[in-house]
């Protein structure tokens, strides 16, 4: 079994003055996807936002390769791609130019990456239009560029399906279980089923620690 890249141990989270969870082990490791499930309000995603590090836990910590998480927020932020529900792009910049602007996060990258990455999720043509002339599943597929990219091999992806239509899905899908297949990890919330998944795929379904 290959050692976690990520570890819950006994988390518990709290919002709104509610509980939502308590007691929750997870280990996420290279080949790994886990979806996580649960009706709406259960906190799936406060729990990406906890192991990404964007929240503190109520109770509980988060383990980064085997190190609390508190010790090393700089190293996971350097080894983790977040996508959020909402796309998280820049409406003036180009899809080009919020690129160059996300992945400075990590690292520089070449603009032929770019240039590829863009033409992967069906964008040709649209690469130096401004963001705001695009349709909602345009600008998604901007940020969904981010994972064609050089880049760390732990994704976090809140609801990356959104706005998608049946080819872009399908593709998506696709490049989630070849990257868990060649060793990255992803942990995503979604309500779409999934039809193809890599060996190492599990559900986690909060409500198994709600309150």
């Amino acid at each position: 079994m290959s050692l976690p890249v990520l570890e819950a141990v006994a988390l518990a989270c709290e919002r709104d003055w509610r509980l939502l969870f308590e007691h929750l082990d997870l280990r996420l490791a290279a080949g790994d996807m886990v979806q996580v499930s649960g009706p709406n309000g259960s906190g799936k995603t406060s729990l990406l936002r906890l192991l990404s590090g964007l929240m503190q836990p109520t109770a509980g910590a988060v383990l980064f390769d085997g190190k609390p998480l508190t010790q090393q927020r700089g190293e996971l932020a350097q080894n983790l791609l977040w996508i959020g529900h909402a796309a998280g792009i820049k409406e003036l910049l180009t899809p080009v130019e919020n690129l160059i602007w996300l992945c400075a996060l990590h690292h520089s990258v070449a603009p032929e990456d770019i240039w590829r990455a863009l033409e992967a999720v069906g964008l040709r043509g649209f690469e130096d239009v401004p963001c705001h002339t695009l349709s909602a599943g345009q600008k998604r597929r901007v940020a969904l560029a981010r994972l064609h990219l050089p880049g760390p091999a732990l994704w976090m992806l809140d609801e990356p399906f959104t706005a998608l239509d049946k080819q872009g899905v399908a593709q998506l899908e696709e490049h989630l279980a070849q990257h868990c297949e060649k060793g990255g990890a992803v942990m995503l919330t979604t309500h779409h089923t999934l039809s193809r998944t890599p060996a190492g795929y599990r559900d986690l379904d909060l409500g198994q620690w709600a309150v």
